[in-house]
């Protein structure tokens, strides 16, 4: 028997307020067209006046325990994927493990920017699989709209608000590409590309900061880096683009999903697209998507799923498994 860290419940939590498009158009030079037809995106939603990370977070943590017919004193562990954290310390895992009432196991956070939730989810299957956790609450919660600078046209509209969980647990499987749960991960970051996608700020600097975006550098890393990460990851498990039932990628921009699907060989049909709704939520955006998916009834037991994703640092990563 192998051990496998399959999916036990899934959960998300949106912000209340709406921001459509048409609401940029009195702070910046822009128009619904134009984002619309640069990055697919409709509205977003933001957070409220002192509504934090941690808030989000928490909410999506109770809609994933939920879901998986479970209470919170049977995690073993919390890893929370975010670059907004309430805090410089603690760490919002922490915050989410208290508010759940959780009074044993661990918690932390890992930053990896976009591809956070990726990186969480390596982390928690390496948990599992090393015996050191059997479940784990796998969350990427981001309130990026603190960190937009809202005189660049370029940056400002593309970020949203929220927070998606996973709940994963330990489960027997046959070693075979057919078992529940994680298949493989595929993880990478180069340092040198620091200064196409940062925040101009942070503690050691003693400043706040903003985020910074060069658009067409991004653009051109990521379809390349997200198509090559998802064959690596699906060689591992010895699959094709043939067996994906559904790619769950990074809500950043259409345009770059519509790429990336190209370049795999996948259909958008068989693509869950969900940033016209919610924009790019960063960490959050993967596990939004398939809780949203799964609301929707496209994801279902048995699919196998690709998620994919690239963000600062360039960090970059993906992972194969099997809901």
């Amino acid at each position: 028997m192998t051990l496998r860290a399959a999916v036990r419940g899934v959960g998300h939590y949106l912000p209340d307020r709406v921001v459509p498009n048409a609401e940029f158009e009195a702070i910046v030079e822009t128009s619904d067209e134009w984002i619309r037809s640069r990055s697919g995106i409709e509205r977003r939603h933001f957070a409220a006046d002192g509504q934090t990370t941690s808030d989000l977070a928490t909410r999506a943590a109770r809609a994933a325990l939920a879901d998986a017919g479970i209470t919170a004193a049977e995690i073993d562990a919390i890893i929370v994927a975010t670059s907004t954290p309430d805090l410089t310390f603690p760490s919002v895992a922490t915050m989410v493990q208290a508010a759940l009432g959780m009074t044993g196991g661990f918690a932390f956070d890992v930053q990896a920017v976009c591809a956070g939730f990726v990186f969480a989810m390596a982390n928690a299957n390496a948990l599992i699989l090393s015996g050191q956790a059997t479940r784990v609450l796998v969350i990427g919660a981001e309130t990026f709209s603190r960190l937009m600078n809202w005189q660049d046209r370029g940056t400002c509209v593309l970020f949203g608000d929220g927070a998606g969980a996973l709940v994963l647990e330990a489960t027997e499987g046959q070693g075979s590409s057919d078992d529940r749960g994680i298949l493989s991960t595929d993880l990478h970051s180069d340092g040198r590309f620091k200064d196409i996608l940062y925040v101009d700020g942070g503690t050691s600097t003693g400043t706040t900061g903003h985020l910074v975006m060069e658009g067409k550098e991004v653009f051109r890393h990521a379809i390349e880096k997200l198509a090559e990460t998802a064959h690596t990851a699906l060689d591992k498990a010895g699959l094709t683009p043939d067996d994906v039932d559904w790619i769950v990628p990074h809500q950043a921009n259409i345009r770059i999903i519509e790429g990336t699907a190209k370049r795999m060989q996948v259909p958008m049909d068989r693509v869950v697209v969900t940033v016209q709704d919610h924009g790019n939520t960063s960490a959050a955006s993967i596990p939004l998507a398939l809780s949203v998916g799964k609301a929707r009834g496209q994801i279902k037991p048995g699919d196998l799923i690709v998620t994919e994703a690239i963000g600062g640092g360039l960090a970059w990563g993906s992972v194969v498994l099997r809901w």
